[in-house]
């Protein structure tokens, strides 16, 4: 069976389903195929990484290393 002929008759099928739950699933499955690759950012998202844009403009980085010693210190503390 073809993709195409697989489509239409999963289509042919859903047509005679009823069961609102099934296919509320079942368009999550959908969805989430559809939408595979694509990931929305919330608003606090989007400016946190405005925020991280700016402070990378602004020349306020740390090196990985550096980051690392500090995280090092830090668990050392606690």
């Amino acid at each position: 069976m073809s993709t195409i002929e697989l489509r239409h008759h999963i289509i042919e099928k859903l047509s005679l389903i009823d069961d609102d739950s099934f296919l509320k699933a079942i368009q999550t499955i959908i969805e989430s195929k559809v939408n595979e690759g694509v990931y929305k950012l919330s608003d606090f998202q989007k400016k946190r990484v405005d925020s991280g844009r700016e402070q990378i403009r602004k020349g306020q980085t740390i090196s990985n290393e550096a980051l690392q010693k500090e995280i090092d210190q830090w668990l050392n503390t606690k």
